[in-house]
C-alpha cells in the first residue's frame, strides 16, 4: 500500500474530480465548452509593487466592485475566481462530517466537488421539469442544511430564478441558512441581479466573478458579496495573500468607467450573436433547444450526441456534454463564440448532420 493510500482522507478516497475544459480536452483550435469570452483584451502593468506581499483585500479593487454592484464597501470580499468563494463559505459555515449544504441540479458541479472535499454532507432538490426551483422540495431541508447553492443564470439550463421563488427560499431559510445566489453569469441578465436584495435579507450571499462578462476566466478572480458580519466571517478562513498584485491592477483596470463599458459593448455583441447562433440551431431537425438563454451559452439535446460530440473534436471545436447531468439525457452545451466560431460551429453541423443523411 502507498503512502497515498494510507493517509488519503476517508471522504476523498471516492471523489472524482471537477472535470474542466482544460482537463477533459488537451488541445483544439475553438474552444467552445467553457464559457470563455472570444475577446481578450489588452491590460497595463506595473512592475515596481511585485517585490511585496499584496494587500490581502486591495482597497481599491473592493471599492471599485461595491460602486460596481451597487452595495457597500464592507459588503464585498475578493477571492480567486468565484470557485474559492463557494469553497470558503462551506469551510466558514458547514462543520465536516456534521452539516450539509442543498443543491438544486442539473446546475454547476463545484458546489457538490467542494462539500465532498470537506467532507460535508450533500442534499438535493432537483429542479422542476421547466427547471424552475422545486420550492416545496427545498423547504423541505430547513434546519437540515447550512448553505443552500442556487445559479441565475443558472449553468447549463441558462434559466434564471423567479423573483418570487427567491424571496420564498430566502425567506424559508431566514433563520437556519445562507441562500447563495451564483451570479457567474448575470452581466447577461443584468436587470434580475439579486443585489439590492441585500440590505432586506441577512442570510443572502451572492458569487460574482470577471471570468465571463469581463473576459478575464486567466486573471482568477471573484467576488462574495453578502452581509458585512458574513464577510468578516470569510476574513477568517481566507489565505494571507488571496489577491496576487497583477491580478487587482487588471480587475481595476476591467472596473473603471471606460472598462465597464467595453465589457457591456462585448456582452451587447455576444447577445447578438447568441439570438443568431440560436436561431440557426433550432432549424436542424435532430436538434431540441432545452433551457433558456440567459447567459452566453447555449444547451440543446440531440439524439446523435455522442456521434456529434467525437465528430467536433476530430474537427477542433470543443463543446460541453452535458448529458450526465440530472434531467439532461442527450444534452450538449456551446458557448458562444466570435462570429468566425459560431459560423464554423454551424457549418460542422450541416456537414456532420448532411453525413448523417438528415438535411436541416
Amino acid at each position: 500500500m502507498s503512502i497515498v493510500d494510507k493517509l488519503l482522507c476517508d471522504n476523498l478516497k471516492a471523489l472524482k474530480p471537477y472535470e474542466s475544459a482544460r482537463r477533459l480536452f488537451s488541445g483544439g483550435q475553438d474552444w467552445l465548452n467553457a464559457n470563455e469570452s472570444p475577446f481578450a483584451n489588452a491590460y497595463d502593468i506595473d512592475h515596481s509593487r511585485f517585490n511585496r506581499y499584496p494587500d490581502c483585500q486591495p482597497a481599491s479593487l473592493i471599492k471599485g466592485y461595491a460602486e460596481y454592484a451597487g452595495v457597500r464597501y464592507d459588503q464585498v470580499i475578493c477571492t480567486r475566481g468565484a470557485d474559492e468563494g463557494i469553497e470558503l463559505l462551506i469551510r466558514t459555515f458547514c462543520t465536516p462530517g456534521k452539516d450539509a449544504i442543498l443543491i438544486t441540479p442539473p446546475t454547476y458541479g463545484m458546489y457538490a466537488i467542494s462539500a465532498e472535499t470537506c467532507n460535508i454532507g450533500i442534499e438535493k432538490a432537483p429542479l422542476c421539469e421547466d427547471f424552475s426551483l422545486d420550492v416545496d422540495a427545498m423547504l423541505k431541508w430547513v434546519g437540515k442544511v447550512n448553505v443552500v447553492f442556487v445559479c441565475s443564470p443558472n449553468n447549463p439550463t441558462g434559466t434564471r430564478i423567479a423573483p418570487q421563488q427567491l424571496t420564498a427560499i430566502l425567506e424559508g431559510f431566514a433563520d437556519s441558512a445562507l441562500v447563495v445566489v451564483d451570479e457567474a453569469y448575470i452581466e447577461f441578465d443584468e436587470q434580475f441581479s439579486t443585489a439590492p436584495m441585500l440590505a432586506q435579507y441577512d442570510n443572502l450571499v451572492i458569487l460574482r466573478t470577471l471570468s465571463k462578462a469581463y473576459a478575464l476566466a486567466g486573471l482568477r478572480c471573484g467576488f462574495t458579496l453578502a452581509s458585512s458580519d458574513i464577510i468578516q466571517a470569510l476574513l477568517k478562513v481566507i489565505a494571507p495573500y488571496p489577491v496576487p498584485e497583477p491580478v487587482a491592477q487588471i480587475a481595476c483596470q476591467a472596473l473603471s468607467e471606460q472598462g465597464v463599458a467595453q465589457m457591456r459593448s462585448q456582452v451587447s455583441e455576444l447577445n447578438q450573436q447568441k439570438a443568431w447562433l440560436k436561431s440557426s440551431l433550432d432549424k436542424f431537425p435532430s436538434i431540441t433547444l432545452v433551457g433558456d438563454d440567459n447567459a452566453n451559452f447555449i444547451l440543446f439535446r440531440c439524439e446523435q450526441r455522442m456521434e456529434l460530440m467525437a465528430y467536433l473534436v476530430e474537427q477542433g471545436m470543443l463543446i460541453r456534454d452535458q448529458s450526465k447531468q440530472y434531467n439532461l439525457h442527450d444534452c450538449l452545451r456551446v458557448t458562444v463564440g466570435n462570429d468566425e466560431q459560431n459560423q464554423r460551429f454551424v457549418a460542422l453541423l450541416t456537414t456532420f448532420f448532411q453525413q448523417q443523411g438528415i438535411s436541416a
